[in-house]
């Protein structure tokens, strides 16, 4: 790929995703495989006048030896270091840039039930330094190719090219164009009039169905608002947290959705594969899930706290969207998901709920966001799926009709 275009791209994460402010700090979190371009994010980051940038490296085959040595309490333990550093991230409120490009399947085989019992561990630890930093800061994620990736999206191809279609890929689905700055502020201002409208008719329910089987009804917070693209953190910063984004959403209320509802994609948590999986929901909660492959991975994730059962994002994503239209399956959620509808299971997001800068996150949770350690998000949309609104005034309003919008 062409250094002037990867440039471009490293440019549209600096001043686009995370708009880096001037004297602001920055962190990195990269895996290994692109190192080359993480150097041309940390100087677009220092051109953008970044005071320090840190980069954060990942790698998971060293995951994998920790988790398969390390005893329980080892890996479950936060050292006081962990939490200076903590401490400094909610002081200086960096931008943080996620490079992700891991391999689908590259934690396969680890103990799950090993490592999932370490991070509920740390997680009370580290929970209230995560509150703390709710939505203050600029955060984005974005992708860059990985050889395993890349062969695992490509199978029938040399890794070189591979991972050369993954470039083209990636980039034409994150709107680097002649200019894609400007590709990114018409995006932007197209979701942000269908929010506008999705608001307009103050839905109190969503009512999914499909040919597959899909037929689930979830409740809305009466207070709760519709966001896509970009976001302003209570700094006062506009910035575009996923690149690519194709999705309009909100947080649903809290114990309301009734169904079941099957998944079109995979799902990739923690390296692992879960496919071809269903979950039925009895007053708000997960209370049966199957799948054809990864099904105990599954039933380890909705288990791992109190709020990981309940659903936390309802995203309305059109088969239309240029994801979906690439027909590539990217085993990957940043991608997928912006490829169909979909609901995730775990944390909901604060700031879905009206005037939300003026309320504590104790608040916004009475209110119906729900709270958990995960967020998972699984994609259920396709090319039979309707769904329907019913607003509080009781009409029935259509927002999708064969997988695309219904307005």
């Amino acid at each position: 790929m062409k250094k002037t275009v990867l440039r471009e791209y490293a440019r549209l994460i600096v001043r686009c995703g995370v708009n880096i402010q001037k004297g602001q700090e920055v962190m990195i979190y990269a895996d290994l495989d692109q190192p080359e371009f993480v150097q041309m994010v940390v100087e677009e980051a220092y051109k953008a006048k970044a005071k320090k940038v840190t980069v954060e490296w990942n790698y998971q085959p060293l995951q994998k030896v920790r988790v398969r040595y390390e005893s329980v309490k080892t890996l479950g333990t936060v050292p006081e270091w962990v939490k200076a550093k903590q401490e400094h991230l909610c002081e200086v409120l960096p931008a943080r840039i996620h490079l992700i490009s891991e391999d689908p399947d590259g934690l396969k085989g680890i103990n799950m039930e090993k490592l999932a019992k370490a991070n509920q561990m740390a997680y009370p630890i580290l929970k209230p330094y995560h509150d703390r930093r709710e939505n203050k800061e600029q955060w984005c994620i974005a992708a860059v190719p990985g050889a395993a990736w890349a062969k695992k999206v490509f199978p029938g191809m040399r890794t070189s090219q591979a991972m050369e279609k993954l470039w083209e890929a990636i980039l034409f689905t994150s709107r680097v164009t002649d200019d894609p700055v400007k590709a990114w502020q018409e995006h932007n201002a197209d979701l942000h009039d269908r929010c506008a409208y999705l608001n307009s008719l103050k839905i109190r329910s969503l009512h999914y169905t499909a040919d597959n089987g899909t037929d689930l009804t979830v409740g809305m917070i009466p207070q709760g608002e519709w966001k896509g693209g970009g976001d302003t953190s209570l700094q006062g910063v506009f910035f575009n947290p996923n690149i690519p984004t194709e999705e309009c959403f909100i947080s649903p209320m809290k114990g309301e959705a009734e169904g079941i509802v099957y998944s079109t994609k995979p799902l990739s948590y923690r390296g692992i594969l879960i496919e071809n999986f269903s979950v039925r929901f009895e007053k708000g909660k997960a209370v049966e899930v199957k799948a054809e492959k990864g099904e105990d991975v599954l039933k380890t994730m909705i288990a791992m706290d109190e709020g990981a059962a309940y659903l936390g994002e309802c995203a309305l994503v059109p088969q239309h969207s240029p994801i979906c239209e690439s027909g590539i399956l990217f085993y990957n959620t940043l991608f997928d998901e912006n490829a169909a509808c979909h609901l995730a299971l775990g944390m909901g997001f604060a700031d879905t709920i009206q005037d939300f800068q003026n309320k504590t996150l104790e608040e916004c949770r009475e209110l119906g966001i729900n709270d958990s350690m995960i967020h998972e998000d699984f994609m259920i949309g396709c090319d039979s799926m309707n769904i329907d609104g019913i607003c509080e005034d009781g009409k029935v309003v259509p927002i999708f009709r064969g997988g695309n919008w219904a307005f």
